[in-house]
């Protein structure tokens, strides 16, 4: 059945670039290329091979792999089955891939065979999964085919599946900093309208050479690079495992165009010592979100590649893109996350639900097709993100917005600490820390005082080979902070546990603190 003129259906992206570009290459992955239409055949191949399965629309078909050119052609393979594709982080423990399997209703499991003895560990308990398809070799995983063999004699036509574009289409879960990580459940629709959001908001056009450096199993890669690469026809190449390295080599041998990376990328890539512009000459578009991303490392990449347009992006899984700070806002707007992007509606509300006006500090939330349907049988936790009504979905992010619409983000709400009454936001802590110019990284978070409750702890990384001592903190920080928002606990660490898009684990730093306290790590 062919879709309605109007539909935003994720097949349908693909499609339509495969008959514009039918022999220029999507994915790149080193010595592998599959052009527009070989990926547009190869979705079709797995999608009949899943339709064949018998297994009923809205069935849960789970991928579990790096950056593999395969990721792609599951992709867009499960969004024309009507099957609901879950993406799963490759970093789990056994335990947590259990968890997940499990609470998804996971009934077939694609796998990177890489990963063969994870997936082993947890098959005894998952016994909802019927098949497991393995990229590459099949052997250790028991009753598992290859994908080669799971797709062979299918069609290279699309399966005649009835599909609307409101219908359950992907799932990511949250990156789990704190508890349980739930699955974020959203239709075609929300998906499509991110990509012309982002395609829009940070210029991507059929000439670009899109680098993929972040993993596909977070929808910072996947929804929020490679469908909008895909939806206008550039060119994407996957670069795993990532390295400022790896990705100036490929960078110098693609001739990439465009890439969004995470703020430690980045601040990784302008402090290395090899560093060569020269490689980067291509390179014209970076995009990032993810964390906040200091200032130094903003202007460091406007002074060494001068011809590299900017464009910060604030968003979320739940709701896509937000807000967009785009180059030519800089530096005056430098430290905001720009304002609300194309297609989308933001607006900052108090505790009581009440709309807050320009400068005054408010969660923000966004209303309209970008949003999630669910949290994945969370019944609780999604009623408390639409708790608004109207159709407005809560971040659980505070901020303010000024009188020209720019935002600029706080804290996250459960990040807040409360020391003898007072609220204190660490971003505003940490803000005041990256002014110190030997600072790379840093971290603030609260820990229990028996005088005022909770106080601020900071947690340093320095650049290479600067010197930094506890003292010229603390001097800092008192001729910038109020008494009550100085850190009264400073560490200097040299790296920090982050989440596998780049977010700091605070929920880990604070744990031994907080041991035999009664706070929510």
């Amino acid at each position: 059945m062919s879709p309605p003129a109007s539909s935003m259906l994720t097949g349908d992206m693909l499609r339509r670039s495969a008959e514009r570009f039918p022999d220029k290459a999507a994915i790149v992955r080193d010595d592998v290329r599959l052009t527009y239409a070989e990926l547009d055949a190869a979705a079709n191949r797995f999608a009949n091979a899943l339709v064949a399965t018998g297994l009923p629309k809205g069935a849960k078909v789970a991928i579990v792999s790096r950056n593999l050119p395969e990721y792609g052609v599951v992709f867009f393979g499960a969004a024309r089955s009507g099957l609901v594709l879950v993406n799963v982080s490759i970093l789990y423990a056994p335990d947590e891939l259990e968890f997940v399997l499990g609470k998804s209703d996971t009934e077939v499991l694609v796998y990177d065979a890489m990963l063969a003895e994870k997936v082993a560990a947890v098959q005894p308990a998952c016994r909802r999964i019927r098949h497991y398809v393995a990229l590459g070799s099949s052997d250790g995983v028991a009753g598992a085919v290859r994908f080669e063999d799971f797709v062979a004699g299918h069609p290279a036509s699309a399966p005649a599946v009835a599909l609307d574009e409101r219908d359950p289409f992907c799932m990511t879960y949250t990156g789990g900093t704190t508890g349980r990580p739930k699955g974020v459940l959203v239709n075609h629709r929300a998906r499509a309208v991110t990509a012309h959001t982002v395609a829009l908001e940070e210029a991507l056009d059929e000439r670009d050479v899109v680098a993929i450096v972040t993993p596909l199993f977070h929808v910072a890669a996947l929804n929020i690079m490679f469908q909008p690469a895909v939806l206008v026809g550039a060119t994407c190449t996957f670069i795993t495992p990532w390295s400022p390295e790896k990705f100036m080599d490929t960078a110098a041998r693609d001739r990439v165009t465009a890439a969004f990376m995470v703020p430690t990328q980045a601040n990784m890539l302008v402090s290395h010592p090899q560093f060569d512009a020269a490689k980067l000459a291509t390179w014209r578009k970076l995009s990032f979100a993810g964390a906040p991303m200091p200032d130094w490392v903003q202007m460091e990449l406007r002074a060494r590649l001068p011809q590299l347009a900017l464009t910060q992006i604030y968003g979320q899984s739940e709701m896509g893109v937000l807000t967009s700070l785009r180059e030519w806002y800089l530096p005056a707007k430098l430290g905001s996350v720009g304002r609300q992007a194309y297609n989308v509606d933001v607006a900052l509300f108090a505790t009581d639900g009440r709309r807050v006006g320009p400068g005054e500090l408010g969660e923000i939330g966004s209303r309209g097709d970008n949003l999630m349907m669910e949290y994945y049988d969370e019944p609780e936790q999604t009623a408390a993100f639409f708790k608004l009504g109207d159709g407005w979905g809560l971040t659980g992010d505070v901020g303010v917005m000024d009188a020209q619409g720019f935002v600029t983000l706080v804290d996250r709400a459960k990040d807040m600490l409360i020391s003898g009454g007072e609220n204190v936001y660490p971003k505003e802590i940490e803000d005041v820390l990256y002014q110190l110019p030997e600072v790379s990284e840093v971290a603030v978070f609260g820990v229990p005082d028996e005088k005022w409750g909770e106080v601020p702890a900071a947690y340093i990384a320095t650049k290479p080979g600067a010197l930094l001592d506890e003292a010229a903190v603390v001097r800092h920080c008192t001729a910038h902070l109020a008494e009550f928002k100085r850190p009264r606990v400073v560490k200097f660490v040299s790296e920090f546990p982050k989440t596998p898009i780049g977010k700091i684990q605070k929920n880990v730093l604070k744990e031994p603190y907080w041991v035999g306290h009664r706070k929510k790590i």
